[in-house]
């Protein structure tokens, strides 16, 4: 060695057993995060689950396991299609807040400009409590009928003669009918249906071209069958109609695209992506950890920035590390399912050994009880020969002996390196 420098061959081995290190390295991971995910498949009898992981925006793995549907064999992969339920909120916030970018929409606008006929008792609520769930607006619009196609506006208009379960900004609960308010703002103001507005500014500009309407009459290729309960595995009854508050089919690959968009400033700008995350100020002073469209945590000490979803037949999470650049995405076709350990079990492979170790942190603040549940949808039952609404039972905790009574076929799809479908 001369002058200090190291000699060129010397440079190469150390490089060449640097390499080795890290490929073993990342060979242990997703060996790790298989046996955990296959782990949890036979713990909830889960038929299907489709997996991203990336880290600062790009995809370390991608994975499918188990069959998009029972009856045809057909394997789960990164490009099947799912129900992604709630998940969906952060697209009508996304909408909203390219509006405010461009000057066109104020999130303290009162919705009483966008919306015909509102009661004088809405008066007092903004663009930014819808967003926040902050509005005192009840949960579910009492006219949604799950199987009757209808504007969004005439199922606002059904809440119209209900009283505000509190005065607007003065606490925290969450409300689906919220964002079909919203849905209706963005049609007022872009003049065109909020579905549409969302393709071609939020999907189309993120290359997430497998995404669309749950309501869509086109037939969609890898699209998964949904089922629901976890001893049975039953089909899950779909809906013609379409929810803003959980509009959306997706993908793994599709959500890693846009995970990929969230670290720059092509779409939304670095200011308006803080703004969505940080915690809604109430107006005694204190705060609750949801932004807008996304719920705020911390897990073992790591920033979390997450939402879940739930409708018949599908679960979906997206959980962002913020702090760690980490990314765990999983999309399901049971709504049964125990999501939270999912997502924590992948999340432990990748973050320190301690930042997964405390079991009250959960990803998605599921007590069990329906009115707490902030990521679930509807689900249609029966009652003296009416429709009507409950919400998903809690998921139960499974033996690993549930999904040896279905038949797998075999796994495809381990997508390595492009994010191009």
């Amino acid at each position: 060695m001369r002058n200090g420098r190291i000699p060129y061959p010397s440079l190469m081995l150390l490089f060449a057993a640097t390499f080795v290190a890290w490929t073993q390295q990342a060979v242990a991971q997703t060996d790790r995060v298989d046996d955990v995910v296959r782990a949890e498949m036979r713990r909830q009898n889960i038929p299907g689950l489709s997996l991203a992981v990336l880290r600062d925006g790009r995809i370390v793995k991608t994975e499918g396991y188990g069959v998009a549907d029972i009856a045809l064999g057909t394997p789960a992969t990164p490009r099947t299609v799912y129900k992604i339920a709630s998940v969906s909120k952060q697209f009508i916030a996304a909408g909203v807040m390219l509006l405010v970018q461009e000057r066109r929409l104020g999130l303290d606008a009162p919705i009483g400009r966008f919306l015909d006929g509102a009661p004088a008792t809405w008066s007092g609520i903004t663009v930014r409590h819808l967003l926040t769930h902050t509005s005192g607006l009840v949960r579910e619009a009492p006219g949604f009928d799950p199987q009757r196609v209808q504007s969004d506006a005439d199922v606002i208009r059904t809440a119209y003669p209900l009283p505000l379960r509190f005065v607007p900004g003065e606490r925290w609960e969450y409300s689906n009918l919220g964002y079909f308010a919203l849905a209706e703002v963005i049609r007022r103001v872009t003049g065109r249906p909020w579905d549409e507005y969302l393709t071609e500014k939020v999907f189309r500009a993120s290359g997430m071209n497998a995404t669309r309407t749950t309501s869509t009459r086109d037939s969609v290729p890898n699209r998964a069958v949904g089922y629901r309960d976890n001893d049975r595995l039953l089909v899950a009854g779909d809906w013609p109609a379409l929810r803003p508050s959980g509009a959306f089919l997706s993908t793994v690959l599709d959500l890693a695209r846009w995970d990929a968009v969230l670290h720059g400033d092509d779409l939304l700008r670095d200011s308006t992506r803080r703004q969505m995350w940080e915690p809604v100020r109430l107006d005694d002073g204190t705060s609750y950890p949801y932004g807008f469209g996304w719920q705020l945590d911390s897990l073992g000490g790591h920033r979390t920035v997450h939402h879940g979803g739930g409708v018949p037949g599908f679960r979906a999470g997206f959980a962002r590390f913020v702090d760690d650049g980490l990314t765990v995405i999983v999309l399901m076709n049971l709504d049964d399912v125990d999501l939270e350990s999912i997502v924590r079990g992948v999340a432990r492979v990748y973050l320190p050994a301690a930042a997964v170790r405390e079991p009250q942190d959960v990803l998605d603040e599921d007590d069990g009880s329906p009115s707490q549940r902030p990521d679930a949808e509807l689900q249609p039952t029966k009652h003296l020969g009416q429709t009507c609404s409950r919400m998903e039972r809690p998921p139960r905790r499974r033996s690993a002996a549930g999904l040896d009574r279905v038949r797998f076929a075999a796994e495809l799809g381990r997508w390595a390196t492009s994010t191009r479908s």
